[in-house]
């Protein structure tokens, strides 16, 4: 991305066991993390489904199985699943973003890596991306899971899907 901005203040606290979940900071506005929803689930070729692999109530974004061969296999958390969104209290969300993407959110402080990264168990690109606090903030976490939809909605090698 490049052009990431650096995420103001300190990172929120996070548990560092399953489940891997932000604890304060959350957004003041209710509406905030239903906008962000909404601009999510409005990507190509995704529909919401319970996701597969999170919490009860989390939202997942599931990529459409025609647009999903051939994607790299570390696109996907579980089935076609690229994201979740976690629920009421948490309101943080989980992603596969693009390597580079996920060191870049990760060192301008919007993400940090999913706790069973260590363990083998996910992925290096697997990331907790944290609830947007207010409208720009939004901008910034929607972008990063454009880049991760982008990213499964490709095929291996680069060739761009949304083109075909």
């Amino acid at each position: 991305m490049g052009s990431l901005p650096t995420r103001d203040g300190p990172p929120p606290a996070t548990t560092s066991d399953q489940p891997h979940q932000q604890l304060d900071q959350q957004p003041d506005d209710p509406a905030l993390r239903e906008r962000l929803a909404a601009r999510l689930l409005a990507l190509d070729d995704v529909s919401e489904r319970p996701s597969l692999i999170s919490v009860p109530g989390a939202r997942g974004l599931v990529l459409d199985e025609a647009h999903a061969a051939g994607a790299p296999v570390d696109a996907f958390m579980a089935g076609r699943e690229f994201a979740h969104l976690h629920p009421s209290p948490d309101r943080s969300l989980h992603a596969m973003l693009p390597p580079d993407v996920a060191a870049e959110a990760i060192d301008k402080g919007w993400a940090e890596q999913h706790t069973a990264v260590p363990f083998g168990m996910a992925p290096p690109n697997a990331v907790l991306l944290y609830a947007p606090r207010d409208p720009d903030e939004l901008e910034v976490v929607a972008t990063l899971v454009e880049a991760s939809h982008a990213y499964a909605h490709q095929r291996a090698g680069g060739d761009d899907r949304a083109a075909q």
